[in-house]
């Protein structure tokens, strides 16, 4: 049920605007993560003065905000700057970023009555004890066709695919695919409790 907004940014190829009327209402942006839609903080919807040309570089910053009901993390621009970076984008990048694995949920009513909800708001929890949540990001998918094992998850980039999973069940599948030291997630745990 966590809906904790914290900071962000992001640089990347500047794709367009998704336009509600006559005013864009979100920042379509390329990174080394794919296409990414940024919703426009209120202020810039109203008051966009940048001139992008579709491939600029730009730096994004606002808000991000996940939402354990649904496991989306959704992203709110509050500041859009236009980037120096070169044209690789392994240079706008940072090395977290290039490596940031990803956890997929079905989000199928089948799986989520099955406790994926649960299992999400376990996930959220554990990355963050472990201090793995701006390495690891949780997305929802549609059907992973395994309904009556639910809840599917499936662990990325090792595509390992797990049924019925439980929300107990989730700490350890975290640390079995994404630590990468055992002695720092004792110590990242020391921290947090402490």
């Amino acid at each position: 049920m966590s809906k904790k907004a914290v900071s962000f940014s992001i640089e990347g190829r500047f794709l367009g605007f998704e336009f509600e009327g006559s005013r864009p209402k979100k920042l379509i942006v390329a990174t080394s993560q794919g296409e990414s839609k940024i919703k426009l903080a209120k202020s810039l919807q109203y008051n966009f003065q940048l001139r992008l040309i579709i491939g600029d570089w730009v730096q994004v910053s606002g808000e991000k905000q996940f939402d354990s009901k649904t496991c989306k993390l959704k992203l709110k621009a509050e500041q859009i700057i236009p980037s120096t970076v070169s044209q690789e984008p392994s240079s706008a990048t940072t090395p977290a970023d290039k490596n940031k694995a990803t956890i997929l949920v079905c989000q199928k009513s089948s799986c989520m009555k099955r406790g994926g909800k649960e299992a999400c708001q376990a996930m959220q929890t554990a990355l963050k004890i472990r201090g793995l949540a701006e390495q690891v990001s949780i997305k929802g998918t549609g059907c992973l066709k395994d309904c009556k094992a639910g809840p599917n998850i499936v662990m990325m980039p090792d595509k390992k695919r797990y049924t019925k999973v439980q929300a107990s069940q989730i700490p350890a599948l975290i640390d079995k695919h994404f630590a990468k030291d055992k002695s720092d997630i004792i110590a990242n745990h020391l921290v947090k409790v402490n």
